[in-house]
């Protein structure tokens, strides 16, 4: 696990979301990255090589300031080298802020162990996802949707969602998002079954494939708003493979 932590964050916290209604992680996911501010979660990521993070763009609103840097048995501190985004931050443009990818620079490699810190490479080609392809969205945070009561995770927790046709979540949300190819659409027809409040950013799963990141949505856990993702398509996969390619000088991830 790895934890990136600064100081003096600005914190945007409209788009952030969490896993209701899922379970705790049994399996240890050691590419799995939380962003901190003050020690206090607010976005997810994924460790797609040794000094890069992949997360949503709306993140690097969080991403200001100092950067502390600790080493511990099961977590690593890492100071950040670079924000990258496909503009001036090298931020890939969707819809608006909402669908953007951000890749997060460390100073240094992280230091790899299978077992607490490892990287979960991305696809080398866009992957099919067909309409109901049972997947699995993970992260820290909020557990009830209730936002009232909302409260972070002290532990990583995972919920099934199911992909859904993407003319279907347009209908759902009257074309506000537009969904387009380079997005996804997944929720869970139970109620309460939803990525949430303190997880924007955070892998989404399918067949063991990183295929997504959590982006946004409605609420939390409403069968008929469910959650959108930014899905790693050829457009994508080549912008991500295009910064590693120029700033690393490596095209192997």
């Amino acid at each position: 696990l790895l934890y990136i932590s600064w100081i003096y964050g600005d914190i945007w916290t409209c788009m952030n979301v969490s896993i209701v209604g899922g379970r705790e992680v049994k399996k240890v996911k050691p590419w799995m990255v939380s962003i901190q501010n003050y020690s206090q979660h607010v976005c997810g990521g994924t460790l797609i090589h040794q000094q890069w993070v992949l997360t949503a763009a709306h993140c690097k609103e969080l991403l200001l300031g100092g950067y502390t840097v600790a080493d511990e048995e099961h977590e690593a501190w890492l100071k950040i080298s670079s924000q990258l985004s496909s503009t001036t931050c090298f931020c890939q443009n969707s819809f608006f802020l909402l669908l953007f990818l951000f890749l997060i620079q460390l100073k240094s490699k992280v230091k790899l162990n299978k077992k607490t810190v490892d990287v979960k490479t991305i696809p080398k080609s866009q992957q099919k996802i067909p309409d109901g392809t049972k997947c699995e969205v993970m992260g820290w945070g909020s557990t009830v949707a209730n936002a009232a009561v909302r409260k972070a995770s002290d532990v990583l927790r995972e919920v099934e969602v199911t992909v859904l046709n993407r003319e279907l979540c347009g209908c759902y949300y009257n074309s506000n998002p537009v969904i387009t190819e380079d997005m996804l659409c997944a929720g869970n027809k139970q109620q309460n079954r939803d990525a949430c409040q303190g997880d924007s950013g955070s892998p989404l799963e399918c067949k063991k494939s990183l295929v997504g990141l959590v982006s946004g949505g409605t609420g939390c856990g409403n069968p008929k708003k469910p959650g959108v993702y930014t899905f790693l398509s050829k457009k994508h996969l080549l912008w991500i493979k295009s910064v590693l390619k120029k700033h690393w000088n490596s095209t192997t991830l």
